[in-house]
Parts: C-alpha cells; structure tokens; sequence
C-alpha cells in the first residue's frame, strides 16, 4: 500500500491509497481528521466528524445526489476521531473556488442540489433523525462567537476585501440575535457548504458528470440555504451573470422530482440564504488553519457571497424580522 494526499480540504484530510493484493481495488480514496490542531478541534467541537459519518451510513441511501461510494465509515465516541473510506471516483475535475467554473458546471450543480432536497422534502425518516438534529443552543453558541470571528475577518482582509463587502460583513455580525435564531421550519436535507471545491466534475473519466462531497456540515432547514450559497459564495460573478437562469433550473429539477415551488415563494428564503455563505466565509477565516491558498479561497467565498447580498438586500431581511 502506498498513499499520497488529495483535495483542498482544510477540517479534514483526504488521500488517495494505491494497493496491491487479490481482490483488492487499484485505488481507494480515505478522510481522515486534520492534522492542523486548530481546524481539529473546531470540527470536534461542532460535531462535524461524526456527523459526516452519519449522513453516509443513513441519509445518502435515501438521497439521489452522486456520492461517493463508502467501504468504511465510523466515528470515535467523543468525535474527535473518523475514518471514511470510498471508492475512488477519480480520474476526475476537481472543483476549484479561486478558479471557478463554467455554466455547464453550474448547471450540474445546481441538479444536485435538487437531488438532495427534493428526496428528503419534508421526509421525517431523514430530517427527524436523531443524528442530524443541532443542539438547542447551537445557534446562541455560533451567535456570540459571531463578531469575534468578523474582528478577526476585519484584520486580515481590510487591505483586500471592497468597503462595501466588508460592511455587509459587519452588518452580519450586528444582527447575529436574528441570524442565529433557530428557525423551527425544516424543509429538507442542507448540504451547508455547496461550493466548488466540494464538487468532482466528469467522475470516472468523463463517465459521470459531477459528484459531491464534504458532508461535515450537513443539516436540517431550508432548500434556499445551500442554492443561495452556491450561487454568491459558490460560484462569484458566474452566479451573478446567470442567476435567474440557475434558479429556474433548480426548480424545473424540483417540480420533476415532485416538489413544486414557485420564484416568490422561495424568494425571502433565498435572501437570507445568500448571508451563509458570508457567515461561513467569516467562520472559516477565523477558525480554521490558515493557508495562502485559505486566505484566497475565504477572500473569494466573501466577494461572491456580499455581492449578491447587496443585489438583493439581505441584510434587509434580517432587519424585517
């Protein structure tokens, strides 16, 4: 056996295992905790190993969304320590959030999407499960770490990120009472970090168009969360450019796989949902090991993410409620 690291994951570590035995595949694809103690530690801290884990035991037999298939999966008692291993779906496009992607990516992404939140719509087996319900206080806890994390964000990105990004970036953080306030209203399975560098594109050489990975921050709640991250946070200025286009896509994809929504119905949920992916760009910055490719990545996840969220005022949202 020998092994060599893969994907840009910065809460966990992933490598390729080459074998050599009877029966045994060529290759095999492993997640295994980080090794940096800070990206380590937010991640048991959150639950986050186990709880991904969990979605491939008992919510992604349910789903339609391409994932990859799992040997082994299990989790320390504490959570602290995992061991996911997959099929590897390699030769494969690695999604890349700095660089983007085209239209053609978007489109596969955004069925995916629909792939996950159509099949558990409303579907207690999976979105009552007892794995995958967030504590009571987790949005209080998040809530008040919320501006330390935005000071954080402020002094390394004050130099780069636009004036009028970073004061989307501060406004968050004065309404965190709203943001965090746990929403009683559960829709669907939430991937909660549907971007790029969570995505495979032409899996298995080509056969296959796209599969998603990085399922730590799986959850409960609203369709709009994961289709409004996607589109600020997730893809920048391609979001922008084709954004009525991706979300009428998304919708046909619903309305298939038999849950119809209309565009003013999802249209306040899609507001706030933008104001995740500044959230998690904010979160990510702060807690997690720091890169130069981190720093560029968190930078860019902010732009898109801001952007968007002045084109639709959803800090005006949080203001309404």
């Amino acid at each position: 056996m020998r092994w060599e690291p893969i994907g840009t994951g910065q809460v966990g570590d992933s490598v390729r295992f080459h074998l050599e035995g009877e029966g045994a595949p060529a290759t095999l694809a492993g997640k295994f905790p980080a090794a940096d103690d800070n990206s380590r530690g937010t991640a048991a801290m959150f639950g986050l190993y186990a709880k991904e884990v969990a979605f491939y035991r008992q919510a992604a037999p349910l789903l339609d969304v391409r994932v990859p298939q799992v040997q082994f999966a299990n989790a320390s008692e504490d959570g602290s320590e995992f061991i996911l291993l997959f099929e590897d779906l390699g030769p494969a496009r690695q999604g890349d959030q700095i660089k983007g992607c085209d239209i053609a990516d978007a489109c596969a992404a955004m069925r995916q999407a629909a792939a996950i939140h159509a099949p558990s719509w409303e579907r207690d087996e999976i979105i009552e499960a007892a794995w995958i319900q967030p504590p009571e206080d987790l949005g209080a806890k998040v809530g008040a770490m919320y501006p330390q994390a935005q000071a954080s964000f402020r002094e390394r990105y004050a130099g780069t990120l636009e004036p009028e990004y970073m004061a989307v970036c501060d406004q968050l953080a004065e309404a965190t009472e709203v943001y965090y306030r746990r929403d009683q209203e559960v829709q669907c399975l939430v991937h909660g970090d549907f971007r790029l560098d969570n995505m495979l594109f032409d899996i298995r050489g080509g056969m296959e168009p796209i599969a998603v990975l990085d399922w730590q921050t799986v959850t409960v709640g609203k369709a709009m969360t994961d289709v409004g991250y996607f589109l600020g946070c997730g893809i920048g200025q391609l979001g922008l450019d084709h954004e009525e286009e991706l979300v009428e896509l998304y919708l046909a994809e619903m309305a298939q796989r038999g849950v119809t929504l209309s565009r003013e119905a999802i249209e306040r949920d899609y507001r706030r949902g933008i104001l995740h992916g500044v959230s998690t760009a904010v979160f990510s910055a702060a807690f997690v090991e720091r890169t130069a490719r981190g720093d560029e990545n968190f930078l860019s996840m902010a732009r898109g993410a801001c952007a968007l969220a002045l084109k639709h005022d959803s800090i005006g949202v949080l203001r309404e409620e």
